[in-house]
């Protein structure tokens, strides 16, 4: 066991929040070593992005990009910070987070805490060379005009962040997931992509993170606002608010999303929605119960171009990066593909 993969044991005897903020300072401040190169077929081009593997961090483990430091040495292709609304917030009231160990789960609450876009900014303004850093944007809970505050975001963080992250899909902000309605949905994106330079560097890509308890027909009219509003891809998706039956830790019942292991058919479920509706017009990023290279393999033969993972990491710790991108490697090699882009939807 690494001496990382030792500290990630050694924080799930603490308290789920407490463990979180103790990591973040850890990364901000350890000084670990640079990563060896990635493997050469594990190249990947995602809406213009150049990534040296498909293997994201989600949004959520570092909120105001405080820990990009030591997250640009796990070896990652792409690091997503966030949620940042507008104006700071304090979030839910405590506790709001919550292991499921014996689910491999976790359920949150937090409701955006962050430390709002002033502070998130000056932080990316510090970031590490040669990291591909994105920004997920969210809404304060008490705005009425939510999109405003997405277009707030964008703006603010121009040149700052490599791609932008339009977060509706978070069940912890009232009236957030009503935004995925088409009304106000056209009203968002459009706004989104006026808000936007036409062309140009400054023109970075723009993702739609989705939730995965649509249906279908709800994806699809997703798909179809995002390529009419020029979006550059959807993120599938984000935590659920479904208990499977399954769950057997005693917080299942405890109110928030759900992410980790149990996610996994959920999030099976809208990615082949939303491949079988975007039919290769849009990018597509797998997240949600991706915890080893044989799964994060199926998400992409399934039709992402990349995957992120969150939840897996406070099991298995940071090594999980590298044997899952070891893992992949193999099995694009085994299969006869020489490039990643060669996978991606050949299991639909």
């Amino acid at each position: 066991m690494s001496l990382t993969d030792l500290g990630a044991a050694l924080l799930r005897r603490l308290d789920p929040e407490q463990a979180h903020q103790l990591a973040i300072k850890g990364l901000a401040l350890a000084p670990l070593p640079t990563p060896p190169a990635d493997d050469p077929i594990l190249r990947t081009q995602l809406a213009g992005l150049d990534l040296p593997n498909p293997v994201g961090l989600a949004a959520g483990l570092d909120k105001n990009g405080e820990a990009l430091r030591g997250l640009s040495r796990l070896g990652f292709g792409f690091v997503e910070c966030g949620s940042v609304t507008p104006r700071p917030q304090p979030g839910n009231p405590k506790p709001r987070l919550f292991r499921l160990s014996e689910d491999r789960a976790i359920i949150n609450r937090m409701g955006f805490n962050n430390a709002g876009l002033v502070a998130f900014a000056e932080r990316l303004d510090q970031r590490p060379k040669g990291i591909v850093v994105g920004a997920n944007l969210g809404a304060n809970k008490d705005t009425e005009d939510k999109a405003a505050d997405y277009v707030a975001g964008l703006q603010r963080l121009a040149g700052r962040a490599a791609y932008f992250t339009v977060n509706i899909s978070s069940p912890n902000t009232p009236g957030l997931r009503a935004l995925q309605g088409r009304e106000q949905l056209d009203d968002l994106l459009g706004r989104i992509d006026a808000a936007r330079p036409a062309t140009g560097p400054d023109r970075v890509p723009v993702f739609l993170k989705i939730a995965p308890d649509l249906i279908a027909d709800e994806i699809g009219m997703i798909v179809e606002a995002s390529l009419a509003h020029r979006i550059d891809g959807l993120i599938v998706s984000n935590t659920t608010l479904e208990r499977p039956e399954s769950l057997r830790s005693p917080n299942a019942h405890e109110t928030g999303g759900l992410s980790g292991a149990p996610i996994r058919p959920f999030a099976e479920k809208a990615l082949r929605a939303a491949a079988e509706a975007a039919a290769r017009r849009l990018p597509l990023i797998a997240v949600g119960g991706i915890d080893s290279g044989e799964e994060a393999y199926a998400r992409i033969r399934l039709g992402a171009s990349a995957v992120q993972i969150y939840s897996a990491l406070i099991y298995e710790g940071p090594g999980l990066v590298a044997r899952i991108k070891r893992d992949l490697a193999a099995r694009l090699r085994a299969d006869g593909f020489s490039t990643m882009a060669e996978a991606i939807g050949t299991g639909r």
